[in-house]
């Protein structure tokens, strides 16, 4: 057996004794595909991934989804540590099922984030295989051949993407992870998490893009051929980001409704698109191993920068190590007849700042 199969054995025992160890814990999160290995999903199988029933249910009828519901989790954790790379919470994830911990169930700006991005993530993810025609359940969005504007020289065409299947799957997968719910403030997290999952959806659908191509005698243009596209995951992770900066804080009514905190504008209504949350997020700063907060101590900075990611705010105020690291690089490199590349060792030193 060579090393990736040893690897993947490994890691499978290892789960398996860690639920039986941990029974509670296999309440854990489809996110947890994300952080996985080749192989892994494929060798644990639908019945022992860390799904909710209904969700090992859909995983055994089709499961060919699962390299997407794969790719999704991934995609929404890179971006997820993308977006907040610079600040204090960094988007911080654990090896086991739970994957973000604490931030899963606090309630906080940063939960509403997480479950906005995933849910965004796996519309984006199964949408592009579709696209890619790697499912019989879905391919281009064919809705719109056939029209457009004649008299602007241009019209429908080619492959565009089918977002409609992608946020149906999304939707019926993510709102399936839910087991029993019974306590009143796990069904006001419950109302909060599927808001901001169906604000990730929203998202991608925000963000398309409509590509054309141009026909015509010498690149003329006089007719063009137009289709929808997703945009970069990158683009969709910014809108949410923005999203998260002017998030909004609600509180818990009966019948699975919130309203805005804000007494002024309680009577706003809350839109789709919009992040809402219940709990004031913590300063993250320091280490809190009961929350799961890992703290900034140790973390590299800007010393010149104003921003979040500068030594003043990213420190809180603790101040900053400076360090010296020398760096070498191969450079100027030249080819030599023959046959070989001549360079030269150049050196760097350079001041590396990191949080007390």
């Amino acid at each position: 057996m060579d090393k990736t199969g040893c690897g993947i054995q490994a890691v499978y025992h290892l789960f398996l004794l860690w639920l039986s160890v941990c029974p509670l814990c296999s309440q854990g999160s489809w996110m947890w595909l994300g952080i996985t290995s080749v192989g892994v999903h494929e060798k644990l199988g639908c019945a022992h991934l860390p799904l909710s029933h209904k969700q090992k249910e859909l995983c055994a009828r089709k499961p060919h989804l699962l390299p997407s519901i794969k790719e999704g989790a991934r995609l929404g954790i890179t971006e997820c540590q993308t977006q907040f790379k610079h600040e204090r919470w960094n988007c911080s994830t654990r090896r086991d099922p739970n994957v973000f911990g604490f931030e899963l169930t606090s309630g906080t700006k940063e939960t509403a984030f997480i479950y906005a991005v995933m849910a965004a993530g796996l519309v984006h993810a199964v949408t592009r295989s579709c696209s890619a025609g790697n499912m019989t359940e879905c391919s281009c969005d064919m809705s719109l051949l056939g029209s457009g504007s004649p008299t602007e020289g241009w019209h429908w065409g080619g492959c565009s993407d089918d977002i409609a299947f992608g946020t149906s799957f999304s939707r019926r997968f993510i709102n399936n992870s839910v087991k029993n719910i019974s306590a009143r403030s796990e069904d006001a997290l419950l109302t909060m998490n599927q808001h901001n999952s169906e604000a990730g959806r929203q998202a991608v659908a925000k963000t398309m893009l409509t590509d054309c191509r141009c026909h015509g005698v010498s690149g003329s243009c006089a007719v063009k051929t137009c289709w929808r596209t997703m945009a970069a995951f990158e683009r969709v992770g910014a809108y949410l980001k923005e999203r998260y900066e002017n998030s909004v804080q609600v509180v818990d009514r009966s019948k699975h409704k919130v309203r805005r905190k804000d007494k002024d504008h309680r009577h706003t209504p809350i839109s789709k698109e919009e992040l809402i949350f219940f709990n004031k997020s913590p300063n993250y700063c320091l280490e809190d191993r009961r929350l799961g907060v890992t703290g900034t101590r140790g973390r590299r900075c800007n010393r010149t920068s104003a921003g979040p990611d500068g030594c003043n705010l990213l420190c809180c105020g603790r101040g900053y190590n400076t360090h010296v690291v020398r760096h070498v690089e191969r450079c100027e490199c030249k080819f030599v007849w023959c046959c070989y590349v001549r360079c030269r060792r150049c050196e760097t030193m350079n001041d590396m700042h990191t949080c007390k």
